[in-house]
C-alpha cells in the first residue's frame, strides 16, 4: 500500500481497492443467496458501525500512509488496542483496571516519543503523525462499538454495506482533491489495489469484524500484534525505509503494552 500511494491518487487507490472487493464479496454472497437486505432496525447502527471502523480510519490513515514510513504509520496505527480500552471504560462502563492503566500509559509514551520525532525533524510531518493518531482512535472506538452495537445482519453483509458506503465517500473526495491527477493504475499500483481487494478488503475485514463482534476489545486485540513488527521490517526490506532507534523503542513500547493489557482479561464478558 506505501509503495502504491507513494504516486498514486491515495483516495482512488482505496476507491478501486474497495469497489473491487465489494465486487467480489457480492457475488460471492449471490452465490450462497445471501440477502444484500438491511432491516430498518439495523441502518442506524451500521452506519455508526461503518463511519468509526471504515470510514473516518480509511480515509484518515491513507493519508498519513503517504507522508510517513510504513513502519512508523503501523507503528501509531496498532496503538488502537489501548484506545479500545479507553472507550470501553468511557463510554460502557467496561473494567480498567490498573494493568490496563499501565499498557494505556506505554502506548502513550510510545506515541508521544513518535510525535516529539515528527514536529521536531526538519522533515518531519506532524499533521501525518495527526491523522494516524485520530485514525487510530477511531477504530478503537470502532472495535468498541462493534461489540456492544447488535445487528442482526451476518460478517459478510456487514462488510459488503461498509465498503459500498465508504466508496461513495471516497468517491466525492477523490473527484474534489485528486480529479487532476487521475490516471491508470501502472501494474504494480494493480497487483497492490488487487491485494488490498482481495485480501484486506474481501477476507481480513469479514474475519476481523467477526472477530471484533464475539470477542471483548482486549482479547480481539490479540489478532493483531504482530502487524506492526511486520509494517517495521517489511518496510526496511521492500522499500529500504531506515528503522531508527525510536523506532524500535516506539515499537518495543507497544508490543509491551498489548502484552500488558491482554492478560487483562475481564472476568464476565458485558450483557450488551
Amino acid at each position: 500500500m506505501k509503495f502504491a500511494v507513494e504516486s498514486f491518487p491515495p483516495f482512488l487507490f482505496r476507491l478501486l481497492s474497495m469497489v473491487i472487493g465489494a465486487f467480489g464479496i457480492g457475488i460471492y454472497m449471490m452465490l450462497r443467496r445471501e440477502r444484500f437486505f438491511v432491516p430498518v432496525s439495523d441502518r442506524g447502527r451500521v452506519t455508526t458501525l461503518t463511519i468509526w471502523n471504515m470510514l473516518l480510519w480509511q480515509v484518515m490513515s491513507i493519508y498519513a500512509i503517504q507522508a510517513l514510513s510504513s513502519g512508523r504509520a503501523a507503528i501509531i496505527g496498532y496503538t488502537m488496542p489501548m484506545w479500545a480500552f479507553i472507550a470501553g471504560a468511557l463510554l460502557f462502563k467496561e473494567q480498567f483496571r490498573a494493568r490496563s492503566l499501565i499498557a494505556v500509559a506505554l502506548a502513550l509514551v510510545a506515541t508521544t516519543l513518535l510525535a516529539n520525532e515528527e514536529i521536531n525533524s526538519f522533515f518531519g510531518k506532524p499533521y501525518a503523525f495527526g491523522l494516524m493518531l485520530a485514525s487510530a482512535m477511531s477504530w478503537g472506538i470502532g472495535t468498541v462499538l462493534m461489540k456492544h452495537h447488535r445487528v442482526s445482519i451476518s460478517n459478510i453483509v456487514l462488510t459488503f454495506w461498509m465498503l459500498v458506503f465508504t466508496s461513495v465517500f471516497l468517491l466525492i473526495g477523490s473527484i474534489a482533491i485528486e480529479f487532476n491527477n487521475w490516471r491508470s493504475p501502472s501494474i504494480g499500483e494493480w497487483l497492490a489495489i488487487l491485494y488490498n481487494a482481495g485480501i484486506t478488503f474481501a477476507l481480513c475485514h469479514i474475519l476481523w469484524f467477526r472477530i471484533a463482534r464475539n470477542l471483548t476489545p482486549v482479547a480481539s486485540s490479540i489478532s493483531i500484534m504482530l502487524i506492526p513488527v511486520i509494517g517495521v521490517f517489511s518496510g526496511t526490506i521492500a522499500l529500504g525505509e531506515p528503522i531508527t532507534t525510536l523506532d524500535l523503542t516506539a515499537l518495543g513500547l507497544i508490543l509491551m503494552a498489548m502484552a500488558v493489557g491482554l492478560n487483562l482479561m475481564p472476568g464476565r464478558r458485558s450483557r450488551n
